[in-house]
C-alpha cells in the first residue's frame, strides 16, 4: 500500500487559464450567487490560476447529464478559442457523470468548487495530521469519479492534481479504498491523542476558547494579537489550515487556551467537514466560542450566516458565544457603531468591535471572554495550610481570587473556580459556620 510520501506530486505547470461557470437556481438570490462567484474567483487565484472570464446560467434544475444546458456548453466551446482557457471551474458541485460528460463535450479539464478547495488545502497543510486529513478528503472525492470512468489521463498538472497527484492516474478502486482505511486508522490514533489532551485540559481546569470564523476574517491576526502566536497572516482564503493552540492570560489573571480552527466558507465540502471532524470538534469541546467576523466585507451577513450554520452542524451554538466584529479600522467609526447597534447578533452573549491589526478593542474582547469563561464558576472559601501554598498560584491561574489574607494557621482565600474543580479543594474548605465569621473578620485584600 503506498504511503503519503510515496505519492508523486505533480509539478506546477505554467499558470492555468480558467473560466468560471455558475448556476442560478430557484431560491438563490442574485446577490448570493454574485458573492459565490466572486468567492470562486478568489479560490481559483489562491490555487494559482488566472481567471479569464465567468458567466452564470439560470435554470429551474441542474441538467442531469451536464449540470448546465446544452446551449451553454456550446457557448463555452466557442469562447475557448477567443479566451484561450484550458480549464472550466463549476461553482455547482458536479456528480461524476456530469463531470465526465462536460470533459468529453469540451475536451478539457472540468473541476468543481470542491476540487479547488481541496487543492488549496493540499497546498497549505503543513502538519502530519493536516496532510492526512486532506489526503483522506481528496481520495474520498476521487473514488466515485474513478469508479465512474472519468478520464483522469487529462489531468496532467495544475489545480486538482496536488495531494495524491499523478499516482491517481494508475491507482485502482481497491488500492484507494485500502489507502482510505489506512488513513482512517492513522487519524483515529491522532484523535485518541487529541482526546487525551482534551481530558488533561479539563482536569487542569484551563478554559479553552475556540476561535472560528469565515475564511480571511482575520482569525490568525486575532490569535497573534491575543497570544503572540506567530500564525501566518495573509490576505487570501485558507492562508492557514493547521490548528494552532496558544496560552494567554485573561485580564483577571486566569490562564486560557486559544485554539484557531480552519476557516469556514460557503458550500464547505462535505468531504472536508468529515475529514476535519476531529479538528473541528475542538470547537465542541471549547469553554467559549469566539466568532471573528469581518465587518468591512460586503457579504458580512452571508459570512455570519454560513459560519453559524457550520457551528450549528457541530452542535456548538449552545456554547457561550462571543462575536468579534473585526476590521473596524477599515470602516468609518459611525458605520462600525451602527453595525454593532443594529445587527441581529443573537444568540451571542457578548459583541465587541475590534481591529486585530491595530489592537483596538482587544482589551474589551478579552474582558468579554473572561466574563463568559467564568460563567461556570462556583465560589469557594478555603483555609490553605502554608505547606500547600502552591494552591494560591493555582487558584489565580485557573480561577479568580476575590479575597486573600495570610493568617496564623494558613492562607484564607475566597475564590471562584470551575465547578468541576471545586471538589479537589474539599480538604481546605472552611466549615459553613466558620466561613462567614472569618469573612467578616477578614481584612484581606482583593487578589
Amino acid at each position: 500500500m503506498p504511503r503519503l510520501d510515496e505519492f508523486v506530486f505533480a509539478p506546477d505547470q505554467e499558470t492555468e487559464r480558467v473560466y468560471l461557470l455558475g448556476l442560478g437556481l430557484p431560491g438563490v438570490s442574485g446577490e448570493e450567487l454574485e458573492e459565490q462567484m466572486e468567492e470562486l474567483a478568489e479560490l481559483a487565484r489562491t490555487a494559482g490560476a488566472e481567471v479569464v472570464g465567468s458567466d452564470v446560467q439560470h435554470l429551474r434544475a441542474p441538467n442531469p447529464l451536464t449540470c448546465y444546458g446544452k446551449g451553454k456548453v456550446e457557448e463555452l466551446k466557442a469562447l475557448r478559442e477567443d479566451l484561450d482557457f484550458t480549464t472550466v471551474i463549476s461553482n455547482e458541485e458536479l456528480v461524476p457523470r456530469q463531470q465526465r460528460n462536460l470533459e468529453d463535450a469540451l475536451d478539457m479539464k472540468v473541476l468543481d468548487r470542491t476540487e479547488v478547495i481541496l487543492d488549496i488545502f493540499a497546498r497549505h497543510a503543513r502538519t502530519h495530521e493536516g496532510r492526512l486529513q486532506v489526503e483522506a478528503a481528496q481520495l474520498r472525492h476521487l473514488l466515485p469519479r474513478l469508479t465512474g470512468g472519468r478520464k483522469l489521463s487529462r489531468l496532467g498538472g495544475g489545480i486538482g492534481t496536488r495531494g495524491p497527484g499523478e499516482q491517481k492516474l494508475e491507482v485502482d478502486r481497491r488500492r484507494i479504498r485500502g489507502r482510505i482505511r489506512e488513513l482512517k486508522r492513522d487519524l483515529e490514533k491522532v484523535e485518541r491523542s487529541r482526546t487525551l489532551h482534551r481530558s488533561a485540559r479539563r482536569r487542569d481546569g484551563v478554559p479553552v476558547v475556540g476561535v472560528v470564523g469565515y475564511t480571511n476574517a482575520g482569525k490568525s491576526t486575532v490569535m497573534n494579537a491575543i497570544t503572540s502566536a506567530g500564525v501566518l497572516e495573509a490576505d487570501q482564503v485558507f492562508a492557514t489550515l493547521d490548528p494552532t493552540t496558544r496560552a494567554a492570560h485573561l485580564p483577571g489573571g486566569m490562564k486560557a487556551l486559544f485554539t484557531d480552527t480552519v476557516g469556514f466558507i460557503q458550500k464547505l465540502p462535505t468531504d472536508l467537514v468529515e475529514a476535519f471532524k476531529g479538528t473541528l470538534e475542538e470547537v465542541t469541546e471549547a469553554t467559549v466560542v469566539l466568532h471573528v467576523l469581518d465587518i468591512s466585507h460586503p457579504a458580512m451577513a452571508e459570512h455570519f450566516r454560513s459560519t453559524n450554520e457550520v457551528l450549528d452542524e457541530l452542535q456548538a451554538m449552545d456554547k457561550p458565544l462571543v462575536l468579534a466584529l473585526n476590521k473596524c479600522d477599515l470602516v468609518e467609526p459611525a458605520t462600525a457603531a451602527m453595525i454593532k447597534r443594529r445587527g441581529d447578533w443573537s444568540p451571542y452573549e457578548e459583541v465587541v468591535t475590534i481591529s486585530a491589526k491595530t489592537g483596538e478593542g482587544i482589551g474589551s474582547l478579552m474582558e468579554a471572554v473572561e466574563r463568559l469563561a467564568q460563567a461556570g464558576m462556583v465560589r469557594v472559601e478555603l483555609l490553605v495550610p502554608y505547606d500547600h501554598s502552591e494552591v494560591e498560584g493555582e487558584l489565580r491561574e485557573r480561577g479568580r481570587v476575590l479575597e486573600l489574607d495570610y493568617e496564623g494557621d494558613g492562607i484564607s482565600v475566597i475564590a471562584e473556580v470551575p465547578r468541576f474543580m471545586a471538589s479537589r479543594y474539599g480538604r481546605f474548605l472552611l466549615p459553613a459556620a466558620v466561613g462567614p465569621a472569618r469573612k467578616r473578620a477578614s481584612r484581606g485584600r482583593a487578589g
